[in-house]
């Protein structure tokens, strides 16, 4: 026989049988195989695999510890048995194939622990940390649940915060033909912007506002732009709701919102670089105790719009 070997069920003794207590020479053993009761799993080893490493199973089996005996001999150990056959194949060859799963690592690494193992509760703490970095998102995007949660989101954060509202479901009327791939293009967008600008924006989602579609740019807590995708066209007899994709005019703000990262006065020489007017930029330029104004931005496509599809003359 090579190796341990699984039995099943665990022998039961017979009713009122208490466990010897005793000691355990392993000389007197030598490379005999000893049987061992591990949480109802049943194996057998010999005392040199045991006593090879400083563990509590060589404190176990070299004599300084008591073990307990059932009264067909064997040794009872009252650890869950599922990962004993890993234990016993480590300390015969110093290394093990360790299983693929997080929970299976973490529960061998309990035993590992357990037995003083520390060579393999190394092996597992590495293996876990490889298994972080390999399957750690790149980007978490916290969902709004409540209005006293974005706010309390938005004024903690550290960095700037895009926020886009989308629910399909706030609209009344029927949409207008490309309303769906547009509303789907903002999402899209989204995602590569969350991705694109990870670690440096704070990138936010909200299903439960009034609008159907709108991003909102925030800095240093508080809000510096606006721009919302939906408004309602007025076609025969009827209104729709017309989602619309102002890409340019997205990427253009939050680009913007990158002059409030930290520090947390934003650059003055961004600011005038990205001002709209140049007026206001050669203004600050005279000051020289300029402080920034604060000033919102809201950028809209237009809410409400109207248009009669009809031709000339009806």
């Amino acid at each position: 026989m090579s190796g341990d070997t699984c039995l099943g069920s665990a022998l039961c003794p017979a009713t009122g049988h208490k466990p010897k207590a005793g000691g355990l020479k392993g000389s007197s053993l030598g490379n005999k195989y000893v049987r061992l009761n591990v949480g109802g799993s049943l194996y057998y080893t010999t005392v040199q695999v045991l006593t090879r490493h400083d563990t509590m199973l060589k404190a176990m089996f070299s004599g300084r510890m008591e073990v307990l005996t059932d009264k067909e001999g064997w040794i009872l150990i009252d650890r869950c048995g599922k990962h004993f056959g890993t234990i016993l194949n480590y300390l015969r060859d110093d290394t093990i194939a360790l299983p693929k799963h997080r929970q299976e690592i973490k529960a061998l690494m309990a035993e590992a622990k357990y037995y003083l193992i520390q060579g393999l509760v190394d092996m597992c703490q590495a293996a876990l940390q490889d298994k972080k970095d390999l399957y750690e998102p790149v980007c978490s995007i916290p969902i709004i649940t409540s209005p006293k949660e974005e706010e309390r989101l938005i004024e903690s954060s550290m960095k700037p915060v895009v926020k886009l509202l989308y629910n399909r479901s706030n609209n009344k009327y029927s949409y207008t033909s490309n309303s769906d791939d547009n509303l789907l293009k903002n999402i899209e967008l989204f995602d590569k912007l969350s991705l694109r600008f990870n670690g440096r924006v704070l990138f936010i989602k909200d299903v439960i506002g009034d609008e159907i579609c709108c991003w909102s740019f925030y800095g240093q807590g508080r809000k510096l732009a606006e721009v919302c995708c939906t408004s309602i066209v007025y076609a025969t007899e009827k209104k729709q709701t017309k989602v619309e994709f102002p890409e340019a005019r997205i990427y253009e703000e939050t680009l913007n919102v990158l002059l409030y990262e930290t520090p947390r006065v934003p650059d003055n020489s961004l600011l005038e670089a990205t001002s709209r007017s140049r007026s206001q930029a050669s203004a600050s330029e005279d000051d020289e105790g300029f402080e920034l104004r604060e000033r919102v931005r809201r950028i809209h496509v237009k809410r409400y719009s109207t248009y009669d599809d009809r031709q000339l003359g009806h």
